[in-house]
């Protein structure tokens, strides 16, 4: 019988993954390090991303916190070059960092669209201008964007989230296709509503009491539940893997049917 880790591959890999501070970021980095993967923890919340950092590291994995606005190029290349310099290479992109305001075209304010836009769409792109040159040194990496339903089926109120998410998986394909002769893979990860910090904001935003909230979002899916973090870790870690290596280009839905 073979070793699961051995399936994986990823013992002693370089993972970055942005808005590691909670959420999926935090669920994908701990499911990465389970495997043996060092990561980088990139946020803009320093608190934390060093408590996240310290949860790894005490179950017997390794992690490291950055402070990253990933809307900052500057940021994003002295992160990239600081690994480099470190480790010596990059294996995984997890980009992963993304805000929502639910509103619609009339209701956002210009700044509300830049917001939105910058983190979720603008900052994968930045990350992967740096780490991509990396990858293709070293023979070859996997990225991987978060995405969103979303970004497949439109949604009511989040024009901004809506027009990121679909912006993130053509991106994906487009990477995908300038970079697969470097070996370097990209594929999308696209929730569903999961139970995450973001998802409980929406509810703010809408004023929206949590809990129905949360409720109202599991209906209608045939797997009627919420996802959780960890489903959407399991998802990355897939095509983090060796399980994955003819794989790019992809979008994978994880909603528990909703889209189907």
């Amino acid at each position: 019988m073979p070793n699961v880790n051995d399936i994986f591959q990823l013992d002693g890999k370089i993972a970055l993954v942005t808005g590691g501070a909670s959420g999926i970021g935090l669920a994908t980095a701990k499911r990465l390090a389970q495997f043996g993967v060092k990561v980088m923890l990139l946020d803009i919340n320093q608190e934390l991303g060093e408590k996240a950092a310290g949860e790894i590291n005490e179950s017997g994995g390794f992690a490291q916190f950055f402070m990253c606005n990933v809307v900052s190029q500057a940021d994003c290349q002295q992160v990239a070059e600081s690994v480099e310099q470190a480790f010596g290479r990059i294996d995984i992109l997890f980009n992963n960092a993304g805000v929502i305001r639910r509103k619609t075209v009339v209701e956002l304010a210009e700044d509300e669209w830049d917001l939105v836009i910058d983190v979720s769409l603008k900052g994968a792109y930045n990350l992967s201008k740096f780490v991509i040159p990396i990858m293709a040194k070293n023979g070859g990496g996997s990225i991987i964007n978060t995405g969103s339903g979303w970004g497949i089926k439109g949604g009511d109120k989040a024009a901004a989230y809506c027009a990121a998410k679909a912006g993130i998986v053509n991106l994906t394909r487009a990477m995908a296709i300038d970079h697969g002769p470097e070996n370097i893979r990209v594929n999308c990860v696209s929730p569903g509503d999961t139970d995450t910090p973001l998802l409980r904001e929406e509810a703010r935003q809408l004023n929206k009491e949590e809990g129905a909230f949360l409720v109202s979002s599991a209906q209608g899916r045939p797997l009627e539940r919420l996802g959780t973090p960890k489903d959407i870790a399991n998802a990355v870690l897939f095509f983090a893997s060796d399980l994955s290596t003819w794989v790019t280009g992809s979008v994978l839905v994880v909603d528990g049917g909703g889209l189907a």
